[in-house]
This record gives structure tokens, sequence and C-alpha cells, in this order.
């Protein structure tokens, strides 16, 4: 075989390195056992390998051993002593002297670290490849050690051959001098050449495992370069359907009513229309059923059979819910107040986030002051108002006879309001207490939503919204946020009530785990993960919906959500999957069976259903969303200015309003002034109390001004319910009540 470094003439001299090469070679001491001790071991440091024989010459057909740097912890002993521990195991190592120990252990790190750089294998990495001219470096540099593994595995297989038939002449002949005087000189040949054959066998095994260890240190990496290139095509198709089937849908509408198009949405026709045109997709029962695979655990993999059913990446099941002569849907045709569509473009400030987080891991992130440079130009408050984006689905389910259907579409709405947050990493403004926030929006959606911050530490918010369509939801969340040096997991506790109004139908779920990741180094991105458990406190009636945390290494699609609709017998009866940046759908179950018993003893039951219809899919972003915080429509318009609102509402915070302007600097001095009046004003209520205390007056706590706490009649969880008042109020712009705290 080919050696990179020729061997030294002496065991007694120290190791040597390569100029210009990744390579390291010299004699180590190397612990066997009690009874041998150190024995002495010639070791060779290549390619993040280190390999070791027992002789210089052993190189050429026997390793005895190879340790992956990349994964080795290396600590130092005393007295020429160094310890490799690597998949278990320790590996204790002694040089003839200090120095050569040193010159050890420097090679040794720097060949792991430079394993690193070049692997790219860290299980929850985020972070977006190297650039071209990098990339194209490493892929020549892998390639040329493959070849060079390639040209070794050549070499082996030409002398094996050639030993092999050797041997085989030398057997022959041996056959044939079976009993004469020669016999003797001829066994000797063969185990020449049978010791000739078994070296050169050890060579090409352990050139088989060289090549197989390159190639398996850099298989990560290609992985992950084809799973990005596979999502972004995925995307640009998805984006392009999209486009095809918006046009189709607008010229349709155009033709039927050309005139109805100035300075007014779609018409009530164009919406009829599209209804139809989708129905024709789902109508169809004689369709080729699909298998679905659900195992106790909540694991779900479909089955296809037959021919593929089409569907409109923008459609919507109407089998349900929709009546062309309904007249309270979303996207009749109606005059509307025109809102804004943009905001100023989010200025490129660079700061080092890691700079001011590496103080906080493991702390609360409500009490750690922060930058705005870190936030994006919206309350806490407006982003809980965000998960009405998608309130139409609550409309349909609204109108719906079957308890069940209308579990599907609730259970739509709950992954829905995780969409906008796919690509929004920046946190909100952390709410002042007594901050408040409104959206009226009857005479678009039907509804009326009003927030006020009730606790600031923890930090909690109440919500009310109550809408004309048949429905009303209110939640009480306390948001807790901790940094886990790597990552930062935003964890919300509470639950969210809905009910609707003809039905009585009374539903309750929770929100999941937002994990930020890449905190340290790399693109940042956030992930959702855990269940949600919806429940018809009426009919019992359930659903589970499972957030896969993101794996790269998992064959599953990114962002996967999947459920299972239960009555309250533990019937299924609906299948939902989906992702929660995109869409969701729901297959209805026809039959089912027990399957074979699954991995880990878990049995499995097999359902038939009918064809996946669409409940929910994602709006695209406005144009030039990456420069405007990745702002949905609906959150484009959340700050826009309005007259008449509380003194308190976020739209008239300062530092927010400054931040969206792009004036960063002011907005951090406005944000600093507003942190220290608040913490004058929490002690002034401290004082107050311990003043009521010694004065043996009864205490009475901060108290919400549009929120009061009550036990829910069906959680008997305590909880702040909105008491009324506020849109009275408002009618009057009788605003006395509300503190100054701006």
């Amino acid at each position: 075989m080919n050696e990179l470094v020729k061997s030294l003439p002496s065991p007694t001299l120290p190791g040597i390195l390569l100029p210009g090469a990744d390579t390291y070679k010299g004699w180590l001491f190397k612990w066997t056992n009690y009874l041998k001790g150190y024995q002495r071991r010639w070791f060779v440091l290549s390619n993040g390998l280190l390999s070791y024989y027992r002789t210089q010459a052993e190189m050429a057909h026997t390793c005895r051993g190879t340790i992956p740097v990349a994964t080795a912890h290396i600590e130092v002993g005393d007295t020429c002593h160094f310890v490799l521990t690597s998949g278990g195991r320790n590996y204790h190592l002694k040089a003839t002297s200090e120095g050569e120990c040193q010159r050890w252990v420097s090679a040794l790190q720097q060949a792991k670290a430079n394993a690193n750089l070049l692997m790219h294998h860290s299980d929850d990495s985020g972070d977006e490849g190297p650039g071209p001219q990098e990339d194209r470096a490493l892929t020549q540099g892998v390639l040329k050690s493959l070849a060079s593994k390639l040209d070794d595995l050549s070499t082996c297989n030409e002398l094996i051959g050639k030993h092999g038939a050797a041997l085989q002449r030398s057997l022959s002949e041996l056959e044939e001098l079976r009993g004469s005087t020669d016999s003797t000189d001829r066994v000797k040949a063969v185990n020449e050449r049978a010791t000739l054959f078994r070296i050169t066998s050890n060579a090409m095994i352990n050139a088989c495992r060289d090549f197989l260890d390159v190639a398996e240190s850099h298989s990560r990496r290609w992985q992950k370069a084809l799973q990005h290139e596979r999502e972004q095509r995925h995307h640009l198709e998805e984006t392009i359907e999209q486009l095809a089937k918006q046009h189709n849908s607008l010229e349709r509408a155009w033709r039927e009513n050309p005139t109805s198009y100035t300075g007014v949405e779609r018409s009530q026709e164009g919406d009829a229309s599209d209804e139809n045109d989708e129905a024709e997709f789902f109508d169809a029962m004689e369709d080729s059923p699909a298998f679905i695979t659900v195992t106790t655990s909540g694991e779900i993999k479909h089955k296809r059979s037959g021919s593929n059913q089409s569907m409109t990446s923008g459609g919507v099941s109407n089998d349900w819910t929709h009546n062309e002569n309904d007249t309270s849907g979303t996207n009749h045709m109606q005059l509307r107040r025109t809102r804004r569509s943009r905001i100023p473009d989010k200025p490129n400030y660079s700061l080092n986030l890691w700079s001011i987080m590496k103080n906080c891991i493991g702390k609360d992130l409500s009490r750690i002051p922060m930058p705005v440079n870190f936030n994006e130009p919206l309350s806490m408050l407006q982003r809980l108002t965000e998960d009405l984006e998608y309130s139409e689905l609550l409309d349909r389910a609204a109108r719906c006879d079957s308890s069940l259907e209308q579990m599907c579409l609730v259970a739509a709405f709950s992954v829905s309001s995780y969409s906008t947050t796919v690509h929004r990493t920046a946190k909100p403004f952390n709410p002042l207490l007594g901050e408040t926030y409104e959206l009226d929006r009857l005479e678009e959606y039907g509804y009326r939503s009003i927030c006020e911050q009730v606790s600031h530490h923890p930090p909690a918010a109440a919500h009310h919204v109550i809408s004309q369509r048949g429905w009303t939801l209110w939640q009480h969340i306390t948001i807790d946020s901790k940094f886990r040096g790597k990552y930062i997991s935003v964890m919300p506790f509470g639950n969210i009530y809905l009910q609707f109004h003809s039905s009585g139908n009374h539903y309750v779920w929770s929100k999941v785990t937002s994990t930020v990741h890449n905190i340290i180094v790399g693109k940042l991105w956030i992930d959702q993960s855990g269940d949600i458990d919806i429940v018809n406190n009426t009919t019992k009636d359930t659903c589970r919906l499972k957030f896969s945390p993101y794996s790269y290494f998992s064959r599953e699609i990114p962002r996967k959500v999947t459920g299972v609709v239960e009555d309250r017998e533990g019937t299924a009866h609906y299948i939902l999957s989906g992702t929660w940046d995109d869409k969701m759908e729901s297959a209805k179950i026809v039959d089912s069976s027990q399957g074979c018993g699954g991995s880990e003893g878990k049995q499995k039951t097999v359902y038939q259903t009918l064809q996946p219809k669409l409940l929910w899919k994602k709006y695209p972003l406005p144009d030039n969303a990456e420069n405007m915080h990745y702002f949905s429509s609906l959150a484009l318009t959340l700050n826009e200015p309005e007259e008449g609102v509380a003194p308190t509402d976020s739209r008239l915070r300062p530092d927010q309003r400054l931040m969206e302007a792009g004036l960063w600097d002011e907005a951090n001095s406005e944000k600093q002034r507003l942190e220290e009046c608040q913490r004058l004003e929490r002690k002034r209520r401290e004082a107050q109390a311990t003043q009521a205390l010694e004065e043996g007056q009864d205490i009475e706590g901060y108290q919400p001004l549009w929120f009061e706490k009550r036990t829910e009649d069906t959680t008997r969880e305590s909880i702040y319910v909105y008491r009324g008042g506020y849109w009275e109020a408002k009618d009057r712009q009788d605003w006395s009540q509300c503190p100054d705290i701006f």
C-alpha cells in the first residue's frame, strides 16, 4: 500500500509531522493489560483517525485499532501520560518525554478541530451550508481522499489476484508431488504463499475500512445538502402551483363580473363559483380509499392505493359547512376600510446575541432587559390576537351540524395559529402591567377582541373574543421562557376556551412549546413540539394533535402534525395530518382492523379512510415580507394607528412605535424609560402593601381593569375572564379609569 510518510529509521525518535499534511506519526506506549502493562506501538494520525500498529512494517497489512478523533475526549495526565476516550473505551497512552507528549496532544486537538469543522454533524444544527467556494473546496478534498483510498484498494486487489494465483499453482504442484522427497520444500513454499495472501487480504480489509470511514464521515453533510435541495424544490413547486391557481381563480371571477373589481374584494358569485369547482374534487365517494396505520403512541403512516385524487393548494372541503346562499362568510363582497399593507423596512443593524445571552443561561428571559434589536414591533398582546388570522375556520365550525366535523375544524384552527411563526424568530415586546390591545373587525370578520396584561411577574395576559358568527373564545396565558445555552424555550401555560352559541359545544385546549435554535452560532430557526389535547366538554369528543420536533435525520416531513378525532367511546372517526406552517387535512375513517404488532410492543391499528380533504391552507406572505419582519397581512395591520382606542393600547406604546419606524436607538432609550417607570410603580405598590400590613388593613393586590379572576366551570381552573365594559367605554370615549402607563 502507498505510504504518505516514510517509516522512521529508529523507534526511539519522536513523532514527525508531514509538512502541508494533516498527518503525524511516531512511537507511543499503550496500556494493554495488567500482565503486559504498557506496550510500544506505532501510531499514525491521519484524516481525523488515530491508528496504531505493533511495528511500522505492519502498516502494509495489519491495523491493530483505529480511534476517530472527532468524537474523542482528550485528557492530559501526569508524567508524559494522556488518555483518549472514544466510544465508551479509554486509551491510556505515554510518550517518551514531556515535549513529545505535548506535540501529540496538540496534533490530536488540531485534528479533532479540523474533523469537527469538516463533518458538520450536530444533530440539532439549523446552520446554512457553506458558501459555494468553501463547499467546492471541501468536496474536492473529500473526493481526493476517496480517490487515494480507491488507489489503495486497486493495488490490494492486484496483489490479491497475483498472490492468489501463485498460491493456486503451489497447491497444484504440491498435489503432483505427493509422496515424493521434494514435498517438504513445496509445503514450505505453499506456507509462504499463504502468508503473503493473508497479509494482502488484511491490507485489503484495512483499506476498505479506511474508505468506509472517510465516506461515512461526510455522508451526513451530503444528506443535509440533499435534503435542503429537496425542500427548496418542494417549496418552489408549491409556490408555482399556488400562483397558478390564484391566477386561475382571479381570471374566472373577473370574467363573471368584471365591473365589481374596482376598490372591492372578490364577489360573492365568484366565491360560490370557487366552491362549486372545489366540490367536484371531494364529492366522489367511489374513489380508491387510503389506508392509514396508527400505532398506540399516535404515530400515523399513510398507505395510499389506487389513483391519486387532485387537490388544489388553496382549496377547502365544502361538504360540511359551505353554502352558496350564506352571506356570513368572510370572503363575500363588501366595501371595507382600506388597511395598510406594508411597514418601514427593518434596518440592517448587527448585534451579537450571544454577547447578551451568555449570562442568562437558565434564567427567565422576561426578567432580563433586552434591547429592541431582538424584538419585532408588536407586543405579546398583539401576538395573542394574531391567533385569529384564520378565524373563518371557527365561522365554518359554528355552522357544522356534526360535532366530530366541528372538532376537525377546531383542531385546524389550533394548528393555524403557529403558521405565522415559521420565520418569526424575534421576540415580541413584553407588555407593561395594565397594557391593553383591542382589535375591532366587526365589519370585515364579525368579531371583536380585547387583551389585557393582568400580571407582570410572571407575565400573564387575558384575552376575550366574541364573534357575531356564532362563537366566543377566551384564554388566560402565562409565558415562561428559559435560555438553555444553545436554544431558547418558550412555554405557554394555561388553556384556551371556545364555545359555540348555537350548539353550546365547549372546547378546551392548550399550546405547545416553541424553541428558538442556534443562539450561539448559525441562522436562527424556530420549531414547535409537544402535544395538544382538545376536549369537547359537552359531547366528550377528543382530539390529540402531535407536533413532531424537527430532526435532520428523520425521514418524516419537517414540522409534521398528526392527530386522531375520537368520540366519547374512544372510537376514531377522522385522521388529521399536515404541517403547522402550511396546511391541515382530514380523512374520514370508514373501517379499521388490528394489524400486526409494531415496534417496542406497540399494537397497530389500520384505518381505511376516504381521500383526505383540505381543512386549512396558509395564506401567502405579502410582498417584501422578508424586510418587514416576515409579518403576515394581518400582522401588518395590528400596530396601525387607530382613533378612539384606550390610552393603554399597545399601538400607543412609544418604544414600539419608534422601532417600527426604524429609529432603534431612540426606541432603546424610550424602552429603558418605560421599564424604569414600571419598576418605580411596582415599588410604590409594594410600599403601600407593607404600610397596610403594618396598620392591620386588608391587602388588595393589583386588579386588572377589564378582567377579573373567576373559577372556570369545566376545568375548575382559576383564570382571568372578561368582566365587560370596555366596548361601552369606547363608545362613550370615557377612559377616566385607565392608568397612565406610557
